[in-house]
This record gives structure tokens, sequence and C-alpha cells, in this order.
């Protein structure tokens, strides 16, 4: 690779970085053409990034990412290196976990979500159970809702208890009045 070629590698890369708020290195040495195209297959359907990358290029991309000190992830850039690109925190660890039902790899090297750096593929299983934005954002208008519906449910009952009771009142008005004999009005009761 000339030098050119590396200065060119380096952008992309730093490009793909430069806003990301998930990255995820992994290792997908052992995966046959086959199954690596069917990897990257799934990554695309759930809109995850993947390009294989040199560990070299990826340290100088990362070096150069104004606002984040990825040096914590250095260390597990050895052997075959995929970069996974995310929006939600948590889609490439379910995707790597859900790969290996099958396969022994990829195996995660490290990633940084939600500002927080995980080294090792020890740290999958926490990655998968991460929230993302999306479901925080769904649990908390259930949670908030919930009170809400109650008291609207509690009022609609109120409101139609009331209006069922305002119905049945002047039906026992009307009929008590009809049911009772009417006085003669010359007639004037005797006094004994």
């Amino acid at each position: 690779m000339t030098k050119d070629q590396k200065v060119v590698a380096i952008q992309e890369i730093k490009d793909l970085l430069q806003d990301a708020k998930v990255v995820y290195v992994a290792d997908l040495d052992g995966l046959n053409a086959a199954k690596s195209s069917d990897f990257r297959r799934q990554a695309f359907k759930q809109n995850i990034k993947v390009k294989v990358v040199k560990n070299t290029l990826l340290q100088k991309a990362m070096e150069q990412i104004d606002g984040v000190d990825f040096s914590e992830m250095f260390q597990t850039f050895k052997g075959n290196t995929a970069l996974m690109i995310a929006e939600t925190a948590n889609a490439p660890a379910k995707l790597i976990k859900d790969f290996r039902k099958k396969e022994e790899k990829p195996a995660l090297k490290s990633a940084f979500v939600q500002e927080t750096f995980y080294v090792g593929d020890n740290n999958l299983d926490t990655l998968v159970n991460i929230k993302s934005r999306e479901e925080m954002i769904g649990e908390i208008i259930g949670l908030l809702q919930s009170p809400i519906q109650r008291v609207v449910s509690a009022l609609q009952n109120k409101s139609e208890a009331t209006e069922a009771t305002e119905e049945a009142t002047p039906a026992v008005e009307e009929t008590s009045a009809e049911a009772a004999p009417e006085a003669p009005a010359d007639e004037t009761p005797a006094a004994e």
C-alpha cells in the first residue's frame, strides 16, 4: 500500500468515526467468504456499517479524532479487525451474538458505546443488554402514560356513572309522580 493509499484509507476511517457514538471492533478471522458475506449482509439489514481495516491505519485514524480518546481500544488491535459503526448501542452486539449461535466467530475485541469503553469478548452479554435510546424512551413514555391513563380512565368512569345516575333519577321522579293519586282540589280534609 502506497503512502497516498494509506492517507486515503485513514481519511475514510476518520469519516466513519467522526460522529459515531457506537463503535465496535471485532475479529472476523476464520470466517470464509460466504460466512463473511452473510455477516455483512445481516449487518447491512440492521443499518450497521462494517469495514475490514488494518490495525495501524485504524489506530492512526482514531488518534486524529477530536473529542474522544480511543487509546483504551488500541491494545485490542491485533490480527484481523473489522470496524462496526451503528446508531443503536446494542445492535452490533446482538448481531455478533446471533451470528455466533452457528459460528465461533466473530469475536468482540473492544467497543465504545455511550461514552464508555468495553474491552474483551467477555463484555458481549453486557453490551447486548444495553438499552438503545429508542427502547429507553419507549419505557419512559410507557411509565408516564400509565398513571395518566389511570386518571383518564377514572374520570371517564366517573362521568359515565354520573350520567347514568342523572338519567336514572328523573325517571324515578316521573314514575313516583305518576303513581301518586291526585287529591281533589275542592275537598279539604275534615278535621275531627
